[in-house]
């Protein structure tokens, strides 16, 4: 018995090396971890159970037959985080460079079926090189099996990926078929072909960072939601992210004691708008003031910085919450600006997170560029996200909503449930000057008469009371109450339900 024992460890210890020492150390070079030190820290002490540690390629092509290394280059199981139940697969650089062959592929199948049949989400660390070479097609049809599962998976359970190295081909189409996608910076790519192919194909030098890095996704792409300096940080983050979502669908927002309470008031927001309409104010501070203990986690925070995306907690509650910023760009919504939010509110509303949604909008981006790069059709993927929610929806507007941004940015007109404003608000078409320079042409002459109709439209239409007298504001609020009346507003919320006619699926114009 104890030989048959000691067998199985020396089993276990063979394959816990993966590549072996060599390729370790190597990877320890290159200042990344390996796939069983990346889950290790991931995941809470002692909970990993590792899954087919002994899993062997079947390929017999190109001297295949006399390489085989227990595990096939991925490393899978469950384990918990926060003591909550999480699937996960971690690709093994170290073995065949992490590319994927048919039992590698149904390894993966496997953790994606088990989560998906007990409702848990599922993470996946890439450090890959794309599918294996000397298996082809069989290799293809692997990546197939887990693209339909991440289909299958998606607005059921949370799906988190991590790029932790060089990743190509399919190692890419999974992940961006994901929530949430996170990269370190400097060691972790994302492209569909590498810098050499492009190079034959295109004469097109370029480096892999230039390419596919961690600055090229959260900056210009927006394929990753975050990046990190180091593996360990990534993966503390993505800890972190996991406390604020939901397990599944169904199973309703984590909820956490808060230390503050809900009842109090912040005077430092009722100076939190300047006087001069035209200045800007950092409405991240709005943000985290209305949050428990300030806690925010922002998503894609380095795109399309005009607008605000993250997740926080309010009343121990996980909420959404989206923010136009009017530091940058004067908070005007883009095609940019509009697709990070659209997703946003459709990942909230896939998994019945409330909405909160603070308003300073001066409108939509005017130009060329804007027009030819298709904002009709970006700037609708968000009026569409938000009239299609069904979660709680409360808005905030601070200062500016004007013309058609207005609506879009969760009215009551499109399914908003509580809206307030604040008395800076100014609700209109457009800006006083803007609308008198129109509507009185024929006085442009005439600099102190135009002034005067810039006056009276000003006391006429720049504030909320023209929308509360129609009933498209609830209240008229004062700053420094807005966390306590949000928190009410969503208390009150909880069990909002909505009856919607039956159809296959929705035709968002993507």
């Amino acid at each position: 018995m104890h030989e048959i024992l000691d067998q199985l460890a020396q089993r276990r210890e063979v394959a816990r090396l993966g590549g072996g020492q060599k390729r370790i150390d190597a990877q320890h070079a290159r200042g990344k971890l390996t796939a069983r030190e990346r889950l290790a820290l991931m995941l809470d002490e002692g909970s990993f159970e590792e899954f087919d540690m002994f899993v062997d390629h079947r390929c017999t092509d190109f001297g295949m037959a006399e390489s085989k290394v227990p595990g096939d280059g991925v490393v899978t199981g469950w384990g918990t985080i926060n003591g909550r139940c999480v699937y996960v697969f971690a690709k093994d650089f170290t073995v065949f460079g992490g590319s994927l062959s048919e039992t590698h592929a149904q390894k993966i199948n496997k953790i994606q079926d088990m989560a998906l049949k007990n409702r848990a989400p599922i993470i996946g660390l890439f450090d890959a090189g794309g599918a294996r070479i000397q298996e082809g097609v069989a290799a293809l049809g692997g990546y197939g099996e887990v693209f339909k599962r991440n289909v299958r998976a998606s607005g059921v359970i949370p799906q988190i990926s991590v790029i932790l190295g060089p990743c190509a081909g399919g190692d890419v189409y999974s992940p961006a078929m994901t929530d949430f996608i996170f990269m370190v910076r400097d060691t972790s790519y994302m492209f569909v072909t590498g810098p050499d192919v492009v190079k034959t194909v295109t004469n097109e030098s370029v480096t892999a960072e230039q390419l596919g890095g961690a600055s090229i996704h959260t900056t210009k792409s927006s394929i990753a939601d975050g990046a990190f300096d180091n593996d360990v940080e990534c993966l503390l983050q993505v800890r972190r992210l996991m406390d604020f979502l939901p397990v599944n669908n169904t199973s309703g927002v984590p909820e956490m004691a808060s230390f503050q309470g809900t009842s109090g008031i912040d005077e430092s927001l009722d100076t939190l708008i300047p006087d001069n309409p035209n200045k800007p104010y950092d409405m991240k501070e709005l943000v985290v003031k209305t949050v428990d203990e300030g806690d925010f986690f922002e998503i894609q925070d380095s795109f399309a910085k005009n607008i605000i995306t993250g997740f926080g907690r309010i009343g121990g509650r996980t909420t959404g919450f989206v923010a136009n910023q009017p530091m940058v760009l004067a908070g005007v919504l883009d095609s940019d600006a509009s697709r990070k939010a659209a997703r946003f509110v459709r990942f909230c509303d896939c998994f019945n997170i409330p909405i909160v949604t603070f308003v300073d909008v001066p409108g939509f981006l005017p130009g060329t560029a804007q027009e030819y790069g298709g904002l009709i059709k970006h700037g609708a993927k968000l009026l569409f996200a938000y009239s299609e929610a069904s979660v709680p929806l409360v808005t905030v507007i601070t200062r500016k909503a004007y013309g058609g941004a207005y609506d879009v940015m969760a009215s009551k007109h499109i399914g908003g449930d509580i809206n307030y404003a604040w008395p800076t608000a100014e609700i209109a078409v457009m800006g006083p000057k803007g609308a008198a320079e129109i509507l009185y042409r024929s006085e442009l002459s005439d600099p102190d008469r135009i002034a005067k109709r810039i006056k009276d439209y000003e006391e006429r239409f720049a504030n909320p009371f023209i929308a509360a007298e129609r009933g498209y504001i609830d209240e008229v609020i004062m700053p420094h109450s807005t966390r306590r009346l949000v928190a009410r507003a969503l208390d009150m919320l909880r069990s909002k339900s909505l009856d919607r006619p039956w159809r296959k699926h929705d035709n968002i114009p993507l």
